[in-house]
């Protein structure tokens, strides 16, 4: 990520910074849950109805279905967070960021020309996506559960996902790219692997996030990665997760047309259904 960080804060991080910058990429929530629909009524008819049958057959159950996401579990990594930038001394402390690399905690992250502020978007995007999955009946956790605390730390955030045995991880960035034309998402994911997880479950659930958020209209990036995917070997919340696990930066930042979206609630629920959906296809199909 370039230009995210106050001058105070140094290194890039994930599942606590954005993707661009720093590494030699490798080659090439709950809103109110939806109602089961009411049944409707067949076409009437004037015809009586058939007599009873004779067979012996039980009726069929009228036990509820499951919902489609029943068992799932996806953990949420909001990045950044809003107290960051006022305790220094925490988010500089170094933690282990995998293949035996240390890191900063945690940033402040980027922001708008505006002013608008990463960690708050970031935050408002996984709350919209918990949300909507909640709704499909999968468990959502969140590695942060405001936006005014500070960290938790990247290890501490690939713990979360580790210990809660996710099926997906997710962590929610944008990037800030000081080139104003530089625009499009990307999705991150930990190359070479460490463990299996890391390779092909979270490869696929990358080109099904890179799929699902191309295929709702928004374009690939013109500056990181290629065709929407960007394999990391330094960024500590990827190294140090054992379960599937991908990093989304939704767009740039200091890109006007990216910034009006993010800065705006109909924008953020727009990416935010995006990449609920893709991780609804990644779920359906593992």
């Amino acid at each position: 990520m370039r230009a995210k960080t106050l001058p105070l804060l140094t290194g890039i991080l994930l599942l606590t910074a954005c993707s661009g910058g720093g590494g030699t990429p490798p080659s090439p929530a709950a809103a109110p849950t939806s109602s089961p629909g009411s049944a409707t009524p067949g076409p009437t008819s004037s015809s009586p109805p058939p007599p009873p049958s004779s067979s012996s057959a039980s009726p069929p159950s009228t036990s509820a279905v499951p919902p489609v996401g029943s068992g799932k579990v996806v953990v949420l990594d909001p990045g950044h967070n809003g107290g960051n930038a006022a305790h220094p001394g925490e988010i500089n402390r170094k933690v282990p960021a995998g293949r035996g690399q240390t890191k900063p905690c945690n940033t402040t992250g980027t922001s708008t020309n505006a002013g608008y502020p990463e960690h708050a978007f970031t935050f408002a995007v996984a709350k919209e996506i918990g949300n909507a999955l909640a709704a499909k009946g999968i468990k959502v956790v969140y590695t942060r559960q405001n936006d005014s605390g500070v960290g938790p730390c990247v290890d501490e955030r690939a713990r979360i996902g580790n210990d809660a045995n996710a099926d997906a991880v997710v962590s929610i960035h944008a990037d800030g790219s000081t080139s104003p034309t530089a625009h499009g998402f990307h999705v991150a994911y930990s190359a070479p692997p460490l463990n299996a997880a890391q390779g092909e479950p979270s490869l696929k659930l990358a080109r099904t996030m890179r799929d699902g958020i191309r295929d709702d209209g928004f374009a690939t990036s013109t500056y990181i990665g290629s065709a929407g995917l960007s394999p990391r070997n330094d960024l500590g919340g990827l190294n140090l997760s054992t379960r599937p696990s991908v990093l989304v930066e939704c767009g740039n930042m200091r890109n006007a047309d990216e910034a009006g979206q993010m800065s705006s609630a109909a924008g953020r629920l727009r990416y935010a259904q995006a990449i609920a959906k893709a991780i609804e296809a990644y779920l359906a199909g593992s």
